[in-house]
């Protein structure tokens, strides 16, 4: 995407970008785009560089520092649990965006960031608000909020799909205002659909609590919005409430969990689900002659109703269903032990079993994820800016 902007940068002098595209290492990320906005005569371009997120060099120090890393849902502290830690990230908010575009870069990237202080920074920077401007902040992160899933707010994942057009459907846009409202819309030529349902519908898509939605920058109360369609594909989002944030940072923290591995295969016939159910005991006893049984074990007869267990019994007259089966074990060598029971079945199982051709289904690495926080005073984030020349070594 980079590779297209070079002429509107040099067209818009007042066009900046603002992306955490640097993911997990964005210096990586900031001199692979010095390069090509080098090669494209843009050497004088600020770049800016927002790092600092990355905890995993300093997880004992922090650890040592009275940090536990307690588990937001269980409350274990990570020490209890001596997992082999493979990263962790602190979300961080927009003071490193806004520090960025004060030492005037064009492109700030940066690695990890709450996704709607993308927003926040750059209305921050351009409104001139202060950090305890709480309803104005708050009224950029749920334009930030709005935004962040691209197309859900456009007509994707809406329930009236049928007549969308999603095969070119377009991103949004938000048209912040300086008291904190903005509209949020679309390109008017393109296809797709932005009104009051499509922004509700996102503005309660993984919040939480919806009179307490946490960023690094502020606590909004979502509850207080107003929304209201004011034109085709505009919708004014207003009345924003926001108080004082927390002193924490959410940490993102994986670790290895072993293996796991997927397979499936068609079953077909009048008795499709229980020669199904028959093929899942008879792979899970071939295991268990080679001492291969493992640790978890999911069956899902897809189609059956398996899907949304419960929900939805079985049609009568089914004819098929999709078996799948799924493990996981720390012992990659049972995984891999799974991956060749599904393929004999088909000469030595029931009949009317299709789908074998795909071939053997992977073994892959399970990371598992451990949310927890850090103090903000912990983690000092960093703002680097230099001009596309300077960032290339």
């Amino acid at each position: 995407v980079l590779a297209s902007l070079p002429p509107a940068l040099r067209a818009q002098p007042q066009l900046k970008i603002v992306t955490n595209a640097g993911g997990m290492n964005p210096l990586a990320c900031v001199r692979a785009a010095a390069r090509l906005l080098a090669d494209a005569g843009l050497t004088d371009l600020p770049i800016g560089l927002v790092h600092g997120d990355d905890l995993l060099p300093r997880l004992s120090d922090l650890q040592l520092a009275g940090c536990d890393f307690a588990h937001l849902d269980t409350g274990q502290p990570l020490a209890s649990q001596s997992p082999q830690v493979k990263s962790a990230n602190a979300y961080f908010g927009a003071r490193p965006i806004v520090a960025a575009l004060e030492k005037n870069a064009r492109i700030v990237i940066s690695g990890r960031v709450a996704d709607a202080s993308l927003t926040v920074g750059p209305a921050l920077h351009e409104f001139r608000w202060n950090w305890d401007d709480w309803n104005a902040l708050a009224g950029a992160t749920a334009a930030g909020h709005l935004i962040e899933c691209g197309a859900q707010v456009t007509g994707g994942l809406f329930s009236p799909w049928e007549d969308l057009d999603l095969a070119d459907v377009p991103l949004p846009l938000a048209e912040l205002e300086p008291n904190g409202a903005c509209t949020i819309t679309k390109s008017p030529t393109s296809p797709g659909i932005v009104n009051r349902h499509t922004v509700a519908a996102q503005l309660v898509y993984e919040i939480g609590d919806p009179r307490r939605y946490q960023t690094p920058d502020v606590d909004v109360d979502f509850t207080s919005l107003s929304l209201s369609e004011t034109g085709p594909d505009r919708v004014l989002v207003r009345s924003a409430v926001g108080r004082p944030p927390s002193d924490f940072y959410k940490v993102s923290l994986s670790y290895a969990a072993g293996f796991t591995a997927s397979g499936q295969l068609l079953v077909y016939g009048p008795d499709c689900i229980p020669k199904a159910q028959r093929c899942a005991d008879l792979v899970r006893q071939r295991l268990a002659l080679a001492n291969s049984e493992p640790t978890v074990w999911h069956v899902e007869l897809l189609g059956a109703g398996d899907s949304i267990p419960g929900l939805h019994s079985a049609p009568a007259d089914l004819r098929e269903v999709m078996l799948r089966i799924s493990v996981r074990d720390d012992r990659r060598s049972v995984v891999d032990r799974f991956t060749r029971e599904l393929a004999p079945l088909i000469t030595s199982g029931p009949p009317g079993i299709a789908g074998y051709a795909t071939g053997r289904c992977p073994v892959r690495p399970v990371y598992a994820y451990w949310p927890c926080l850090v103090p903000k005073t912990l983690v000092p984030w960093q703002a680097e800016t230099r001009t596309a020349a300077e960032w290339i070594v």
